[in-house]
């Protein structure tokens, strides 16, 4: 076979490993070091492997990864998402679906400071859901809000997603953050819109929209100020310090989590045991993360060796797809595999194939990372895999809810989001007008 043919064998291959449940680090790591075995030799297939291990993540640039993972953390034990939403659902206590629009603005604040929807989704499923529930919003509405709203997380900085492609596309963290202001915002006021508008065209499918009565003394300026200084100054020390320019991203991931840990301690929320937990968990995010992004730096080198991101972008320009035709198809490739394997392996597996192609159509580099991680998080709520939505059944722990009630509470959110990425297609500049300040 041809070095082509075998690139292409490789591919094939491990699309199916992962379909036949191998996990996604390993197909990569198989499939890259037979080809090259098969292109070159053992030998150099064994070097080929020690040097991707070796080179990957050697770079201090890395450790944004655990610390970010670490702060995250750090915050949803200090107890500051439920404050957020405490005081978010007292200020729009009077506006009908008022609950609903606190769950998405509470997200919105949190992951500015997380970047993990998995952890806001854990959060806000213990926090929001009990609360839209006991004030007659319907189940499905209230599970589907928090699994929707959840996604801000991997958009608005800082983002996972984000630290993954700006690695893979080799360009800055920074303004990978950066370019995800607007868009995060952007997808957090349709999300407001959608929840408004089913308040007015369709309020059943939402409950009961009478205003909380209840909630009427539950905060006053002073204590809702009192509980939103925290998360605010660290988000105002974490990216006020990024976008500054005193900070790296790795710098800003350290003091982050510095400021997380210290507003747990004075909050008396961290024992010994919790501590353990969170340090426990940021270990398995971390080396999970990291290990696909060494399994996808072997695989990036392997299709280069067997030339197929150059065999591909020729033969697009020789069936003449545009740059439209092309994007369209890449986004439903995304969104179809976001159908069966999760958010990071689609990346990992996409980007390196896909990324030469846009170049070539002088696609701007930052608004495809933006497209592709908007394109990415429509799969955390797609059956059958829709992670977010697992996590709040996870977390909820109501038998009542099924899987079946969070995937119809979220699909008006999925519309949106759809929505959201194709304006983001037409209008390149609401992704790069910050990034290029």
């Amino acid at each position: 076979m041809s070095d082509l043919q075998i690139g292409a064998v490789a591919i094939v291959l491990m699309l199916a490993g992962i379909y036949f449940g191998m996990h996604i680090g390993v197909a990569l790591i198989v499939s890259s070091f037979v080809s090259v075995w098969l292109v070159k030799s053992p030998e150099v297939a064994a070097r080929f492997v020690a040097a991707s291990a070796n080179d990957a993540i050697r770079d201090y640039l890395f450790g944004v990864i655990p610390l970010f993972v670490l702060m995250g953390m750090l915050v949803s034990v200090s107890g500051v998402g439920r404050d957020t939403f405490d005081v978010f659902q007292w200020l729009m206590r009077r506006i009908r679906g008022g609950l609903g629009l606190a769950t998405v603005a509470a997200n919105a604040v949190f992951a500015a400071i997380t970047g993990i929807s998995i952890a806001s989704a854990s959060v806000f499923t213990k926090v929001a859901v009990p609360e839209m529930i006991r004030h007659g919003y319907t189940a499905r509405f209230s599970v589907g809000v928090v699994a929707g709203s959840s996604v801000l997380g991997m958009l608005i900085p800082p983002s996972l997603l984000m630290i993954i492609y700006g690695v893979l596309a080799e360009e800055s963290i920074g303004r990978m953050f950066i370019a995800g202001i607007v868009p995060g915002l952007l997808l957090a006021v349709g999300f407001g819109l959608l929840i408004v508008a089913m308040a007015y065209l369709r309020p059943a499918m939402i409950g009961n929209l009478a205003p909380a009565a209840d909630l009427e003394g539950a905060e006053t300026v002073a204590t809702a100020i009192r509980k939103f200084v925290p998360i605010m100054a660290l988000i105002t020390l974490v990216l006020g310090g990024l976008y500054g320019g005193l900070f790296t991203p790795t710098e800003a991931g350290a003091v982050g989590a510095a400021g997380a840990l210290a507003i747990a301690l004075v909050r008396r929320r961290l024992t010994w045991r919790k501590f353990w937990n969170v340090l426990v968990e940021t270990g398995f995010v971390s080396v999970s993360v990291l290990f696909l992004i060494i399994a996808a730096s072997l695989y990036s080198r392997m299709l280069a060796l067997t030339g197929m991101p150059a065999a591909v972008t020729e033969g697009i320009t020789q069936l003449g797809m545009g740059p439209w035709a092309f994007l369209a198809a890449y986004v439903l490739i995304v969104l179809a595999l976001g159908c069966i394997i999760d958010s990071v392996s689609i990346m990992l597996i996409m980007v390196p194939i896909v990324l030469p192609i846009a170049k070539s159509f002088g696609m701007d580099v930052v608004w495809f990372g933006v497209v592709t991680v908007v394109a990415v998080e429509i799969g955390l709520l797609t059956p059958p895999f829709g992670i977010s939505v697992y996590t709040v059944k996870s977390a909820l722990n109501d038998p009542r809810i099924t899987v079946r009630d969070i995937f119809a509470g979220s699909f008006p959110f999925v519309l949106m989001m759809t929505l959201v990425l194709l304006v983001l297609i037409a209008f390149p500049s609401l992704s790069t007008v910050l990034a290029r300040m």
